[in-house]
């Protein structure tokens, strides 16, 4: 498995300008993550300029964009909002294949007040069938990420991505730090269908949140045969310098020794 970094994890530094985009790419550079996902909220542009530009500074620091990450909600009640969400997406993977990145992270929403679960879940499944198809012309993989409303536990997640079982471009974002209960049950079931990973230090249990134990997340991972990135998405109360570095060697000693 390989390490990288979310932007997200310095979102506080980036969104008030105490840090560039190019900084935080010295900084995860400085900190030697393997790679580092790019989220949307960030981007100063998103003209091709712009990109290449970012794409060029990541590689000459031996970064890969392992991954870039953009909100959006495959299930707005209102169908126009819907198509809009879409469209967007559909924006991202092209933005995506610009950067490199070979994955995309996308959220699915909650299922909107008075709506049936079925419906709310089939307008999550429209949505990423009518992108999967510009996802694979474009080489990126929507990864849709647990991330609470229809995806809060495995069996909500599982829904919508099994529908696609036969499509290796529709996977999941498994964010380890966002389901509750016997996490690592849901861990273990989500994860034959990982194409990328958030790893969160801890997890909600309850009115309040436990370490995750990640020498035994690496492990099943390696079961399901995962081997791709083990992203930080920093959200404690400690800021992230320097913190993020500390959570970066308990991982990589996760890694080597689990």
């Amino acid at each position: 498995m390989k390490l990288g970094t979310c932007a997200y994890s310095y979102r506080d530094l980036l969104t008030s300008g105490e840090m560039t985009m190019i900084e935080f790419l010295d900084l995860a550079a400085e900190l030697n993550f393997d790679g580092v996902e790019l989220t949307g909220y960030y981007f100063a542009a998103e003209t091709k300029e712009y990109l290449v530009g970012i794409k060029r500074e990541a590689f000459v620091r031996g970064l890969d964009i392992c991954a870039t990450a953009t909100g959006g909600n495959f299930a707005d009640a209102d169908e126009t909002k819907r198509s809009e969400q879409i469209a967007k997406i559909k924006e991202w993977i092209e933005i995506s294949a610009i950067l490199g990145s070979t994955a995309l992270r996308v959220f699915a929403g909650g299922c909107p007040e008075g709506v049936e679960p079925a419906f709310a879940r089939k307008w999550v499944t429209d949505g990423l069938a009518e992108c999967a198809p510009k996802a694979e012309s474009e080489g990126v993989i929507l990864a849709l990420e647990n991330h609470g409303g229809l995806t809060a536990d495995a069996e909500g997640t599982l829904a919508l991505i099994e529908p696609f079982a036969a499509n290796p471009w529709v996977q999941l974002n498994l964010d380890f730090g966002n389901f509750t209960g016997d996490n690592y049950g849901q861990y273990a079931a989500c994860a034959p269908h990982a194409a990328t990973t958030h790893t969160k230090l801890t997890v909600r249990q309850g009115d309040g949140r436990e370490p995750v134990d990640y020498r035994r997340v690496v492990r099943l991972m390696r079961e399901a045969g995962y081997s791709g990135y083990l992203n930080i998405e920093y959200e404690e109360k400690e800021p992230p310098i320097p913190y993020v570095e500390r959570f970066a060697s308990y991982l990589r000693g996760c890694i080597a020794d689990a």
